[in-house]
C-alpha cells in the first residue's frame, strides 16, 4: 500500500511516502515541520508498509529516508503529553517495538538514509536498520536522559550495533555524536558530503539489489537469529541455513556458473 503525496498544505500531506524503482523501495519520514518525530500515525503507516513489503517480491531493498532537515528526532513527545496515561503509553512503545522488530524481519535489507539529527527513537531506527550511510553533518543521540526520560526502547537497538562503554556513555549522558564518531562506534556504515548521500545510497542499494533475493532473505533471518545464540546453536543454525541455500535453483545455477568460468546467471529468486 502505497502512500501518495498530496502536498497542498502540511496538514493533510501524508506522514509516510513511498516510491519504488528498479527494485529499491523508499519509504520517507514525511512531517518535515516535526522533525519527523514518530507520532502515533507515523508508527502506524510505517507498519503497515513494512508488512506490505514482507511479501514482495518486487523489492529487493528498502531505504529508510526523511523529508526536512532532520532524519528522525524521536518520539512526539507533545504527543505523548496529550494522553500521559499508563495505557497509552504501554500501547505507543509497543507500537514501536514492532515497527522496530519488523525493519529486522522483512526479508529485504533495509538501509538508513540519515541526514541531520537523528535523536532517541531516531537513533534506534538508525541502529535497526540493517546497514546506515549518513551525511557528513549528521548528528546522532540518545537524548531522552535530558528531558528525564532514559532512552530505553532506543538501548535495545544501539547496544547491538555499539560497544558497551560508547553505547552507556551516549545513553547516559545524552550528548550528541558526529557521523565519523558514529562510523568508529558501529552505528553507520560510511558517511559521505550531503551532496554525495543520494548516490551513495542509491549504489549500496543496487549492488544488495543485484544479488540473489533468495540468498539475501535466507542470510538476513539466519544473522539476526544466530547473533543471540551461543557459538555451538549459531553454527547449527548456519548449517542448516545453508544447506536450504544451496538447496535452490539461484545457488546451483550460481555455482556451476562460477565452475565453468562464466557469467553469473539472471536470478530466478527461487
Amino acid at each position: 500500500m502505497t502512500a501518495q503525496a498530496q502536498p497542498q498544505t502540511q496538514t493533510d500531506a501524508p506522514v509516510l511516502l513511498r516510491a519504488d524503482a528498479d527494485g529499491v523501495a523508499t519509504l520517507t519520514l514525511n512531517r518535515p515541520d516535526k522533525f519527523n518525530a514518530l507520532s502515533v500515525a507515523l508508527l502506524a503507516a510505517l507498519q503497515d508498509e513494512l508488512d506490505a513489503l514482507k511479501d514482495d517480491r518486487s523489492v529487493r531493498v528498502v531505504v529508510l529516508a526523511a523529508n526536512g532537515r532532520a532524519f528522525c528526532a524521536g518520539h512526539d513527545l507533545k504527543e505523548m503529553r496529550a494522553d500521559p496515561s499508563r495505557e497509552a503509553m504501554k500501547a505507543l512503545f509497543e507500537q514501536c517495538a514492532k515497527v522496530m522488530t519488523s525493519l529486522t524481519r522483512i526479508p529485504q535489507p533495509v538501509i538508513a538514509k540519515v541526514h541531520g539529527v537523528a535523536t532517541a527513537a531516531g537513533c534506534q531506527l538508525v541502529a535497526q536498520a540493517d546497514m546506515a550511510i549518513a551525511a557528513d553533518g549528521a548528528r546522532f543521540a540518545t537524548s531522552g536522559i535530558n528531558v528525564g526520560l532514559f532512552c530505553s526502547t532506543p538501548m535495545v537497538a544501539v547496544t547491538r550495533n555499539l560497544p558497551r562503554k560508547q553505547a552507556m556513555e551516549m545513553l547516559m549522558t545524552g550528548d550528541f555524536i558526529d557521523a565519523p564518531t558514529a562510523k568508529s562506534y558501529g552505528l553507520i556504515n560510511h558517511h559521505v558530503p550531503a551532496d554525495e548521500l543520494d548516490a551513495a545510497v542509491a549504489a549500496l542499494a543496487a549492488k544488495v539489489a543485484a544479488k540473489t533475493p533468495v540468498s539475501i532473505a535466507l542470510g538476513k533471518d539466519l544473522f539476526y537469529r544466530q547473533i543471540e545464540e551461543g557459538l555451538e546453536a549459531a553454527y547449527a543454525l548456519a548449517a542448516d541455513t545453508m544447506t536450504c541455500n544451496m538447496m535452490t535453483e539461484d545457488a546451483q545455477d550460481g555455482v556451476d556458473a562460477f565452475n565453468a568460468k562464466q557469467p553469473m546467471p539472471e536470478w530466478k529468486g527461487r
